[in-house]
């Protein structure tokens, strides 16, 4: 569904965007880098109001979050559309590709959601929830507006800027966020975004709500024992009860590197148990 989306404003002839920090410039018919919000005729939409690709009900440890509610179950919707371009991607067809979708209005995913038997709530990911930000905004302001014991969890690369963060917070209870490196370069080269702005939402975020921490270590690229020291002591010098998930990588779209070596996957989680409270093992 076409939908008018937040957070832009004119910029001559095209439209700037500001839901995330690439503040796409966007030419009439054009598209931002997140292939979901377009320049139609001066204003800016988004494609893929409600429109949902991907729909379970999942433990909640898979997502991954091990200490929010453990052993429950929610409810995990996801649309198409991404900010970045990892090259490794697990769900690149549907982050990459428009997929075929269904639409639910916010009122038919709410009634879905109180139907299923103990489902804790709505966790929207498989694609970045941020890029689908109208639906998951009006989303999750109906659902804890209506029912104070359901939940609302994001599973996020962090690649979003503080205004839209800061009016979607209040309505999130739980986050895992992907730290994909602690490097620079690697986002910019392999991602196609910036550590900096990462940082700066786990830094609004830690406090405000329950998150977790991802890490997929990628052969050869991010997985030396020093970058995921560099993570874990930035992780404890804000709280050292941040749980981390160490993810073993396996080749995977564009990314054709070995999987993960155990023992290396085995001295991450060592070293990062040096500074923080729970590390754990994904993938292995």
């Amino acid at each position: 569904m076409i939908k008018d989306a937040l957070f832009w404003e004119k910029h001559g002839d095209k439209v700037r965007c500001f839901l995330c920090p690439h503040n796409c410039i966007i030419a009439d018919g054009q598209y931002g880098l997140c292939s979901v919000r377009t320049n139609m005729k001066g204003t800016l939409k988004t494609i893929n109001y409600g429109e949902i690709t991907a729909m379970a009900i999942d433990p909640i440890e898979k997502k991954p979050l091990r200490h929010f509610y453990p052993g429950s179950y929610i409810l995990s919707v996801g649309s198409f559309g991404c900010n970045f371009s990892c090259g490794f991607c697990q769900n690149y067809s549907i982050a990459h590709y428009r997929a075929k979708s269904r639409y639910f209005s916010p009122e038919e995913l709410e009634a879905e959601c109180i139907s299923l038997d103990r489902n804790i709530g709505i966790a929207f990911t498989y694609n970045e929830p941020s890029i689908w930000y109208e639906y998951v905004y009006d989303t999750s302001k109906l659902i804890k507006e209506k029912h104070k014991d359901l939940k609302i969890v994001l599973v996020t690369n962090g690649f979003i800027e503080e205004e839209p963060l800061s009016k979607i917070l209040p309505y999130v209870d739980g986050m895992n966020i992907d730290l994909k490196s602690f490097r620079e370069d690697y986002y910019k080269k392999i991602c196609g975004g910036d550590l900096k702005h990462v940082l700066k939402t786990i830094e609004r975020c830690y406090d405000k709500c329950h998150i977790e921490i991802t890490t997929l270590l990628v052969s050869d690229l991010n997985d030396s024992i020093e970058e995921v020291e560099d993570i874990a002591s930035y992780l404890a010098g804000l709280d050292k009860n941040i749980p981390l998930h160490l993810s073993r990588y396996f080749p995977n779209y564009k990314f054709y590197n070995p999987p993960t070596d155990i023992n290396v996957m085995q001295r991450a989680k060592e070293v990062a148990s040096k500074y923080l409270n729970y590390v754990h093992l994904g993938n292995v």
